[in-house]
């Protein structure tokens, strides 16, 4: 496309960018513990320093319309695609420039494109200072592609954190080790997207970033921080040496090794969140893995290192019927992690489930907005919609008893005070949940790649 320059700007001026992470509902005040955009802040940090960049959480700040930007990007996961194209549409009709990435626009950029003058498919590290530059030139092009990375370095700018001044999160001290995963499953679209192996940052670099924090706290915005515990290991020694606590995303795998798993321990680790998926069929992530070892064993040496064990279930595959929530709750009873997370299945486009589910005609709708773990948007297989949904609340609502709830906690060693105020705060969604329906209060990371 070309001659677009916002008309307000006067040549002497900086060029001005505004980055938009666009909220779905206003979280109140939940808004506290969630945690910045961590992918906005590194777009900030690849713009120009004769840029003027400023980044708008939706759930923390008002849009800022009319205020002179020459330029908008705006990310969107599929649950935000709705209001992205919103806020896109209304600062076009301004005469204003918007660009869109994120998951959502990378599966579907000519839909992004209705609504866009320019879309970024995939990463933005490669592409960012050619967009920029088209742009100041009069010269912007509809697509800016990223290759699939096929290597095992992953190299990223530090994040602009400073441009968080005067936001309240649970924290600002985030960290991206890697990207990419060898497993490409189903429902989800890291692999094709981010590459079919653990990319790492150089060890070095992610401990010389944590060593400027000026407190002890990190969060890695990993999908899987320990899926490489080669690569893995030196981070983690260096965090022991630090005195940090940590949390993450990762598989149970790296447990079957016995010094990694005291090495997690060892290097601050206060609190994990694993994917289980489901208690039963292909999907299940409790069958034994490479080792001996079940994933329920593996469950069992974490919470008995003094590590907070989130585990992640989901609702809905093809192989569920409704005993699927009592066989759920049993095995949470059975093997007490720490804080159990109940999800609905969503077919997120640009994935497999998602083209096996249009093709088999499945799909309820395409309202975007409505893809958020918390609503059936599909036809089960081996039950009604109804019954998937209600069946997910009353197993979230047990789950959640003071009784079950002091159980997990008595059977966890470490931590047993933040464990229980984990729960009590997860409580109150739960009894809140209706059988119309209900938003998913989350106290963990999303994690961006993996919607």
């Amino acid at each position: 496309m070309n001659d677009i320059q916002s008309p307000i700007r006067r040549q002497q001026d900086p060029p001005r960018l505004l980055l938009i992470y666009p909220a779905t509902h206003k979280p109140g005040w939940v808004r506290f513990f969630q945690l910045p955009s961590l992918s906005l802040q590194q777009v900030a940090a690849l713009a120009p320093a004769n840029w003027e960049v400023t980044l708008v959480d939706e759930s923390q700040d008002p849009i800022p319309y009319g205020r002179g930007f020459d330029l908008v990007g705006i990310t969107a996961m599929t649950h935000q695609a709705t209001r992205a194209y919103e806020l896109a549409d209304q600062f076009r009709s301004e005469g204003v420039p918007v660009i869109m990435g994120g998951m959502h626009p990378t599966v579907l950029p000519e839909e992004a494109l209705e609504h866009a003058d320019a879309v970024v498919i995939g990463e933005a590290e490669p592409v960012m200072a050619e967009l920029l530059d088209d742009f100041l030139g009069h010269r912007l092009a509809k697509v800016y592609q990223a290759p699939i990375p096929h290597d095992d370095k992953l190299i990223v700018p530090w994040p602009r954190r400073e441009i968080l001044a005067g936001k309240r999160y649970l924290t600002t001290q985030t960290v991206q080790a890697s990207r990419g995963c060898p497993y490409d499953c189903s429902f989800c679209t890291v692999t094709q997207y981010f590459g079919n192996r653990f990319r790492y940052r150089d060890s070095a670099d992610i401990l010389a970033e944590i060593r400027s924090f000026p407190r002890k706290l990190v969060i890695f915005l990993d999908d899987n921080l320990l899926g490489d515990p080669v690569k893995a290991r030196p981070v983690l020694e260096g965090m022991a040496e630090l005195g940090v606590r940590w949390g993450s995303q990762t598989s149970l795998r790296f447990a079957e090794d016995p010094e990694m798993l005291k090495l997690v321990a060892r290097s601050g680790c206060i609190g994990l969140f694993v994917g289980i998926e489901s208690v039963t069929g292909p999907y299940s992530l409790l069958a034994k893995s490479s080792g001996q070892s079940t994933q329920a064993d593996l469950m069992k040496r974490v919470r008995d290192a003094g590590i907070i064990l989130e585990t992640s279930l989901i609702f809905g595959f093809d192989d569920h019927d409704q005993s699927i929530f009592e066989k759920t709750l049993r095995f949470v009873e059975e093997c007490s992690p720490s804080v159990p997370t109940f999800n609905l299945l969503t077919p997120y486009p640009g994935t497999k489930l998602f083209q096996q589910f249009e093709q088999e005609g499945r799909l309820l709708h395409r309202d975007w907005s409505r893809y958020n773990h918390s609503e059936v948007v599909f036809r089960p297989k081996l039950m009604t919609p109804e019954q998937l949904y209600r069946g997910w609340v009353e197993a979230r609502k047990a789950a959640y008893t003071l009784p079950s709830i002091l159980s997990r906690v008595w059977k966890n060693p470490g931590r047993r005070f933040t464990n229980l105020a984990y729960n009590i705060l997860r409580k109150g969604p739960n009894d809140r949940l209706k059988a119309a329906g209900a938003d998913e209060i989350s106290l963990l990371p999303t994690i961006e790649g993996n919607h």
